[in-house]
């Protein structure tokens, strides 16, 4: 028997990330590597960033085609293990 949650989300769809962390210079970059591990098919063009007022943090938003409940659960769960990342939504 699989562990399958009831989800209000229908799938596949696109399902927009949003990521925070400290303006590191490679923290986009770090931001789309964990997702890639989990949406291999990834399309960078749907990446985008936006510096704090201050430019302290850097906010990244990533819109991926989510195919299932349990692949969100894996990204976030991957993106909020990682140290750089201050917050995910």
């Amino acid at each position: 028997m699989t562990d399958q949650r009831e989800s209000a989300i229908e799938f596949p769809c696109d399902f927009p990330i949003k990521v925070m962390g400290r303006a590191d210079p490679d923290f986009v970059l770090r931001v789309v590597e964990i997702v890639r591990q989990h949406v291999p098919d990834l399309d960078e063009q749907r990446v985008k960033t936006a510096a704090s007022r201050r430019g302290n943090f850097v906010s990244v938003t990533v819109t991926v085609v989510a195919t299932s409940q349990e692949q969100l659960d894996r990204v976030y769960l991957a993106l909020n293990a990682d140290a750089q990342v201050v917050m995910t939504l």
